[in-house]
Parts: structure tokens; C-alpha cells; sequence
């Protein structure tokens, strides 16, 4: 869903040179019927489409569906990056960009929502955290995790590599009536990086996003363990 035909062409055919099945929807509604019509495992949304924006229909998608949203646009404004990962895009790509990055972040979008599920174990080298037992364990000891950093962990696990905001952290973790009490997270990120970093004060686990929220990077041979789907 683009409003540019000629990189919708360019698009579309790199994907399908690469095995992709690609459904193409013109305005947002055509798209929503698109996604009631076929079993689709990723979106890639424009803003700036006819009638419906492409804001209105990422809330519309995520008003009964998970499937990944890739949202692709030339709008690079830090308030259209947080309005859209706020009601539900699960990636922000600015254009222009290069198909191999692009591709790149398709694939990794795709992966994520396989596995979005419930952690039960997140192994991180010499760390190991028990979601089931609420522990941290390491070669020093074991920490346990309060309430707030349990939660918290465990959704920043189960959206791994993505960028979840301030506001969307607060208000899954705190409640709705939360969205601006960025100290109280703070005091919980560094709190969880004191247990899961190997230098808290420069992390690369639990990572910064300036001026939107955090994400969750798995470091290579990193693995997790989710609760079964059966």
C-alpha cells in the first residue's frame, strides 16, 4: 500500500523475485478487504494514501488483527515515528531506502511474528532469565525480578527487535492511565539492566531508541524459549 505507483511496481516485483506472494491494495480500504479476503503475514503501509491514512488504518488492522505492519513512508517527523508505533506499526521505515535493507527488515518482521508468544526462558550467555520462576540467574548469583521489571522484560522479549515506545510501555505495564511518566520507567530500565547487562552503564541488550522508547536486541546466540502455542 503505497501512494507512489512507480515504487509500488519497483516493490513489488523485487518481492516476488525473491519468493514473496504480494497482494496490492490502493487505499486503505481496498486493504482492509484485502486482509479480510486472505490469510496475509505482513503489511507494508504509506501514510499518505487516499481517503484513509495510512495512521487510520494501522488503528483499523490493530483493532482485530497481529499481523505484522511495516509502515514505509518519506514522512520522517519524530511525531509521525511515535503516533504510528503507538497505535500499532511494528516498524517505521523512512524512504528512501535500499530494497536489500528493506528485504532485510521484512524477513526480521516476519520472524518476530512467529514467535510472538508468552517467554518462559531467555538465555543470554552467562544470564539466564526464568519468567516462570521470576528469576535472574548468573554466574554471581540470583536477583529476582519485581513486578514492574518482570513485565516489562518479558513484553520487550516477546516484541524482540522492536521499537515499542514510551507511551506503549507505560500504559501495558503501569495502566491506561499512564503515558507521560518517563522517570518511572527509567528507574525500571535501569534497574533491569543492573541484572541482564554486562556494563549496565553502556548496554546492548536493553537499548535506547533517543526520544521514542526501548527495544530489545538479542545479541548472537542468544535463545528463548516461549510457552507452547497448544
Amino acid at each position: 500500500m503505497d501512494d507512489d505507483p512507480q515504487f509500488r511496481r519497483v516493490l513489488q516485483v523485487a518481492l516476488v523475485d525473491r519468493g514473496f506472494e504480494v497482494v496490492e491494495a490502493r487505499s486503505g480500504e481496498a486493504a482492509l478487504e484485502q486482509l479480510r479476503a486472505y490469510p496475509l503475514d505482513l503489511l507494508l503501509v504509506d501514510l499518505n494514501m487516499p481517503e484513509m491514512s495510512g495512521f487510520e488504518l494501522c488503528r483499523e488492522i490493530r483493532r482485530g488483527s497481529e499481523v505484522p505492519i511495516i509502515v514505509l513512508t518519506v514522512r520522517d517527523s519524530e511525531k509521525d515515528i511515535i503516533r504510528a508505533l503507538d497505535i500499532g506499526a511494528d516498524e517505521y521505515v523512512i524512504k528512501p531506502i535500499s530494497m536489500d535493507e528493506l528485504l532485510a527488515r521484512i524477513r526480521a518482521a516476519l520472524r518476530r511474528g512467529l514467535t510472538s508468544q508468552e517467554p518462559r526462558v531467555l538465555v543470554l550467555g552467562d544470564v539466564q532469565v526464568d519468567f516462570e520462576a521470576r528469576l535472574v540467574k548468573t554466574k554471581s548469583g540470583t536477583a529476582h525480578l519485581a513486578p514492574k521489571e518482570f513485565d516489562l522484560l518479558r513484553l520487550l522479549v516477546s516484541n524482540a527487535g522492536k521499537v515499542i515506545t514510551h507511551r506503549k510501555l507505560l500504559q501495558s505495564v503501569w495502566g491506561p492511565d499512564y503515558g507521560d511518566e518517563l522517570d518511572n520507567l527509567r528507574v525500571v530500565v535501569n534497574q533491569l539492566r543492573k541484572k541482564i547487562e554486562r556494563d549496565p552503564s553502556n548496554p546492548e541488550i536493553l537499548t535506547t531508541e533517543p526520544r521514542v522508547g526501548y527495544r530489545l536486541v538479542l545479541p548472537n546466540g542468544a535463545k528463548t524459549v516461549f510457552y507452547s502455542r497448544d
